[in-house]
């Protein structure tokens, strides 16, 4: 670090102290589920300012400072791109009725005893055709929590179940990032890395699956049949409810297949829910809108659905709480959270309080089954520090890879352990971009939804547990070693 004083472990561990105890304040003491209207975003600024202040004691300076935060909003940007352009998509899938269809049709379709296992698996298989669990949770995920609320489930239990299949699907699908990234940060090949994963992972969701299977047969949500029929009454009582309305999601998962990035293919999508509102709902834009010309109409709902509100409202309260979006307005808190989040993190990395963290844990893995243990913790630790799950892949994969490989350990063993600790995590952090994210899109609390995600809790423990009983851990060949030297 040239002229710079490397931190020390206590002075890494301040700024990490000063958040976890103003987190707890705003969250115990003052505002609760509120913490995250601004509370926690200044909490996040505060203990950045700390750590700016503890590297400009330790010879950095303002400028370096800068650019530490600079780079890491900077490898945010395209996550917030894509929040503000799913807040448009959800408004006009709102108006157009596809999110409305879904729940109405899922009505008829599923029953409480089900519904768990459902929810789960059908979020696996969506999520491992898009390689997506963020574009999983706000499309299926949320026409998914309507129809939980409308069964009677509790919140963080719908979401719980949503969020293990979106994040089981990531995992295991070749188009995800984090699926991409993790081999490539620990010096292995895609295929090779999601099939030793497959070893941790499926044990994981087949567990899961026993577990919201077991919650259906007791778990009593209180929808009743006849108020399931009142709540399908009161959407086509206001929705135009029609199956080509599935065309739009439809569309969106092809051009995600086909490999078209998420921000032009989430773009293309907000577009087709505009179109299909005007051919579908023309009495709803009419009734949004004070205008009597019916092409200002359109225009007026459609761009107000995206950028700022969409209400339908009809007779049944329940209804209209799942008939309502925030567009691409009601995702500028998460993106103000995520923003600060990235000014802390960018500012541990980039004046090594991060790094110092985990070298300190590294001396204490003497076994293959502790380095994993650390490995995991590490990645955790950065989720929770960076606030990024992305940092929380990269920064363990670079500095622990030397390691795997000097203990010679094959590096598909360091890149599943990237994975089942660091992707699936993230979502647990309610300042992580991921658990903002998923609070947001679903209408819930992380610390409600937390003990709920069964996959995401179990996945960690799960790649510990083979590593202290040394089941399938791969190890390199001479003839690998040799070349990996």
């Amino acid at each position: 670090m040239g002229e710079y004083k490397k931190p020390s472990l206590l002075q890494s561990f301040i700024p990490i102290l000063v958040l976890v105890g103003l987190l707890a304040v705003n969250v115990l003491l003052v505002y609760g589920d509120d913490a995250l209207g601004g509370a926690n975003q200044m909490a996040l600024l505060f203990a950045g300012t700390v750590a700016g202040g503890i590297a400009i004691y330790n010879g950095f300076n303002w400028k370096d400072v800068l650019n530490g935060i600079t780079k890491s909003i900077t490898s945010a940007l395209p996550a917030l791109i894509i929040l503000l352009l799913i807040g448009a998509l959800a408004g006009t899938w709102m108006l157009s009725g596809v999110v409305p269809a879904m729940i109405y049709y899922g009505l008829d379709l599923l029953n409480p005893t089900i519904f768990l296992v459902a929810s789960c698996l059908i979020c696996s298989i969506v999520s491992i055709a898009t390689g997506s669990s963020w574009s999983t949770v706000a499309t299926v995920g949320v026409a998914l929590m309507g129809i939980g609320k409308a069964l009677g489930f509790a919140d963080g239990l719908i979401a719980g179940a949503i969020i293990s299949g979106a994040y089981f699907g990531d995992k295991m699908s070749p188009l995800s990032d984090t699926t991409n990234l993790a081999p490539a940060m620990a010096g292995t090949d895609l295929i090779t890395h999601i099939k030793y994963m497959a070893l941790t992972t499926v044990p994981s969701i087949m567990i899961t699956l026993i577990i919201f299977l077991v919650i259906g047969f007791f778990y009593n949500g209180g929808g009743e049949v006849s108020e399931i029929g009142e709540l399908r009454a009161a959407i086509a009582s206001k929705i135009n409810i029609t199956p080509w309305l599935f065309i739009v999601p439809v569309s969106v998962i092809i051009l995600i297949i086909k490999k078209v990035p998420a921000i032009p293919a989430l773009f293309i999508g907000s577009l087709l829910g505009g179109v299909f509102a005007i051919i579908f709902q023309p009495d709803l834009l009419s009734s949004l809108s004070e205008e009597t010309n019916f092409f200002k109409a359109s225009y007026k709902s459609v761009i107000d659905a995206m950028t700022t509100d969409i209400a339908v409202v009809t007779e049944n309260e329940t209804v209209n709480e799942l008939l309502s979006s925030g567009g691409m307005y009601g995702m500028l808190n998460t993106i103000w959270l995520i923003i600060c989040a990235m000014i802390f993190g960018g500012i541990m990395e980039k004046c090594g309080m991060l790094k110092r963290i985990t070298q300190s844990i590294i001396r204490l893995a003497k076994s293959t089954g502790s380095l994993i243990a650390t490995t995991a913790a590490s990645c955790m630790v950065f989720n929770v520090t960076a606030s990024d799950q992305y940092l929380a892949i990269v920064v363990p994969g670079r500095m622990f890879a030397e390691e795997y490989r000097d203990r010679e350990l094959h590096p598909k063993v360091l890149s599943r352990t990237l994975e089942d600790s660091g992707t699936v995590t993230s979502a647990l952090v309610p300042w992580n971009t991921c658990g903002a994210y998923h609070s947001k899109m679903l209408g819930v609390a992380t610390g409600d939804y937390v003990m709920f995600c069964f996959f995401n809790l179990i996945s960690p423990i799960m790649t510990i547990i083979f590593g202290y009983l040394g089941i399938k851990i791969a190890r390199l060949s001479k003839k690998e070693n040799k070349n990996e030297e």
